[in-house]
């Protein structure tokens, strides 16, 4: 994102900001109101962290250890670790 679309951008909430503004005046401080002040509070949030971002991005890679992968096996499972199963909602084709 360009500086000239982060400002663009800005300007946009701004506009916003007031239109919310303009609602809190007429319909006071209701829940709708005060969700939409919260919407508009973390766009400016969230943009403003576009300015302290580098230029280009750098994708980010999840972190994983060696712990956190889990080997599924290949081979059928035992099919009395079914039995007892509640299969409610199980279409069987037999």
């Amino acid at each position: 994102m360009s500086m000239s679309d982060i400002t663009e951008l800005q300007r946009a909430i701004g506009q916003v900001k007031q239109a919310v503004g303009e609602l809190r005046a007429k319909y006071g401080d209701i829940p709708a109101v005060r969700r939409l002040v919260n919407d508009v509070e973390r766009l400016d949030i969230d943009t403003a962290e576009f300015r302290s971002e580098p230029a280009t991005p750098q994708p980010r890679r999840p972190q994983v250890s060696e712990h956190d992968v889990v080997v599924v096996p290949d081979t059928p499972y035992d099919p009395a670790m079914w039995r007892g199963a509640d299969d409610e909602f199980v279409r069987h084709d037999d």
